[in-house]
């Protein structure tokens, strides 16, 4: 791999980025403002100028031969200026990415940061990279046809696509510690959701693994296999910072009280089956238990 192109560089497009660096690779990332571009290349990633809701803005995309990460989020379904279209949720901004690659200076792989949320609620039931789709909130709905869209495109063109379905992301900089400090409730244990999750440092390695054995249109779940409730996570932090743990409330007051995008994690349980990135991509993770991810997040 000679070079590495990163479509969303936030916090895990920069950790992949510093892996692809210790190797000796050249990794570029989009950026649209002059914050991101002075925070990438204080890392020695080069900033490329473009905005993926404007498709003018994309004229100098670096796709030549490049292994490309899509990281970047389709928009809030429904928010300015992005109404939701009619027969459902759809991305435009992969639309726009898409468009933009000049169709004679193709990328050798794209990877496609996708969410396990595609799956939609399975009752606390195993789902794994065979479980149909079933998204069930607009933001899963949009996922899954940026999935469809870049699969297509790959296969018009020829472009090895692999997709990882994510479970919750958590790492330094990514605890619900405000939430617990501020003594925001979470529903009793026996009431809550189960969740899957990943490390931060091990998605990133995740990633760098779908790149050199992810096969063409393969789907891989990434958790770290150890499930358990949402509010035996908040719990768990809260254990760890020594903090008291957060009153629990029942299922039914928090449909009244707790935000529609709280809620719309609240409606949907499942465990994921995690196998096929150690058997397939041959990923190790760092850590496999939350105990052990906490103790290194904090």
């Amino acid at each position: 791999m000679s070079r590495v192109f990163i479509v969303g560089c936030g916090d895990i497009g920069t950790r992949v980025a510093q892996l692809w660096q210790a190797r000796g690779v050249t990794v570029s990332g989009l950026v649209r403002s002059t914050a991101n571009r002075r925070r990438l290349e204080a890392k020695g990633i080069t900033a490329v100028p473009g905005d993926l809701d404007d498709a003018r803005s994309l004229i100098t995309l670096p796709a030549h031969n490049a292994l490309i990460y899509y990281f970047a989020p389709p928009p809030s379904p429904g928010s300015s200026g992005h109404p939701l279209p009619r027969g459902g949720s759809a991305d435009p901004r992969m639309e726009h990415f898409l468009g933009a690659v000049p169709p004679d200076r193709l990328p050798n792989k794209i990877v496609y940061l996708s969410t396990s949320g595609v799956y939609g609620d399975h009752q606390g039931g195993w789902v794994n990279e065979d479980t149909p789709p079933h998204p069930q909130t607009p933001r899963a709905q949009a996922r899954i046809k940026a999935e469809t869209a870049l699969l297509d495109w790959g296969q018009i063109k020829k472009i090895p696509v692999v997709i990882l379905r994510v479970g919750g992301i958590y790492g330094p900089g990514r605890l619900p510690i405000e939430h617990i400090k501020q003594g925001q409730p979470v529903v009793r244990r026996e009431e809550a959701p189960y969740t899957n999750r990943i490390h931060a440092d091990d998605l990133a390695r995740v990633c760098v693994a779908a790149a050199e054995r992810g096969i063409d249109r393969g789907i891989y779940n990434v958790c770290d296999g150890e499930y358990s409730t949402m509010s035996d996570y908040f719990n768990a932090v809260a254990d760890r910072l020594g903090l008291p743990r957060p009153p629990q409330i029942s299922l039914a007051e928090a449909q009244r009280t707790l935000s529609p995008e709280m809620l719309s994690y609240l409606n949907e349980s499942r465990r994921m089956d995690n196998r096929r990135i150690c058997e397939e991509l041959g990923v190790t993770l760092l850590y496999p238990t939350l105990e052990a991810g906490l103790a290194a997040s904090l």
